[in-house]
């Protein structure tokens, strides 16, 4: 097991914002107290900060239905590639505001939608309360060749780091 390394405050706002845009992509899941959690990807257009997530999303949604009956969220992000992982558990609000629509516009965001005028446009903040991390100081391959001479030695190899992000 590598090194436990708790972050609060701006330093885990850091960590969060670093993580999130390199990976970018989660799995989105609402719906948690069904037997069948709704689990989808969703792209994150952004980390503020104050370290809230802000996805994109149609307001008839299936997600944004689940979002107005209950805010509890949880997304999972992983970078394979690099031996990155994150965990975040939260609360999330549907938002229609024009403004923060302007704010976190994206270009990309036209693949989904007919411009930031679209009635179906909508935002989903997601506050989070619990989060935590995974990751290595050297990505997956030199991960590997430390893995492997650590069993030919008596030498721990593992330099990971992982542990709670404490945001708010």
């Amino acid at each position: 097991m590598g090194d436990l390394k708790n972050l609060a405050n701006k330093q885990a706002v850091s960590k969060l914002k670093e993580l999130v845009n390199d990976i970018r992509i989660c799995m989105f899941t609402t719906d948690l107290s069904s037997d069948g959690a709704h689990t989808r990807p969703m792209s994150t257009q952004d980390v503020d900060e104050q370290g809230d997530l802000w996805f994109f999303s149609g307001d008839s949604s299936n997600k944004n239905i689940e979002l107005r009956e209950s805010s509890d969220t949880e997304l999972y992000y992983a970078h394979p590639g690099k031996e990155e992982y994150l965990y975040v558990k939260g609360k999330a609000e549907v938002i229609r505001d024009r403004d923060k629509i302007e704010e976190h516009w994206s270009p990309v965001v036209k693949a989904w939608f007919e411009g930031k005028n679209d009635p179906e446009l909508s935002l989903i903040r997601v506050h989070p309360e619990h989060a935590y991390y995974w990751d290595t100081k050297n990505g997956k391959g030199v991960e590997l060749i430390k893995i492997a001479k650590s069993m030919f030695s008596d030498k721990k190899e593992d330099d990971g780091i992982e542990g709670n992000l404490s945001i708010h």
